[in-house]
């Protein structure tokens, strides 16, 4: 599963790399275009409740082919935005750095609405 939330790098979103606990190895990594497909790059970590997770800040709007890769096994996400047909005959994952206009529009709101006081500059009124 993936999840996207605000990243704070300005103009990034964090994907939230997870898969479950009942997935049992010794180490998954994962592999994209993001690291180059360095297979080493991106371990992903067995947190308390036993979830795999990593995450990444991507920048936003960007796109990226990837793939988990599990005790030496290549495992697609077909939970991912999309995937794609690789040179190897099997597919990538495919993951968007997009998150919905609003969480973009609220950071931008409040970043431009106060002034080095602290007190909101007035907003124009709409017709």
């Amino acid at each position: 599963m993936i999840h996207k939330i605000q990243s704070p790098i300005p103009n990034h979103v964090r994907i939230v790399f997870e898969l479950p606990a009942s997935v049992w190895a010794d180490r998954i990594m994962v592999v994209g275009d993001f690291n180059h497909w360095n297979p080493t790059a991106m371990p992903m970590q067995q947190d308390r409740d036993g979830v795999w997770r990593a995450e990444l800040d991507l920048p936003h709007g960007s796109r990226c082919e990837f793939r988990y890769l599990i005790d030496d096994h290549w495992k697609t996400d077909y939970q991912a935005d999309n995937f794609v047909t690789n040179t190897y005959g099997t597919e990538n994952s495919v993951v968007q750095a997009l998150l919905p206009v609003e969480a973009f529009r609220l950071e931008k709101n409040r970043d431009h609405t106060r002034n080095g006081f602290g007190a909101a500059h007035p907003q124009p009124s709409k017709p």
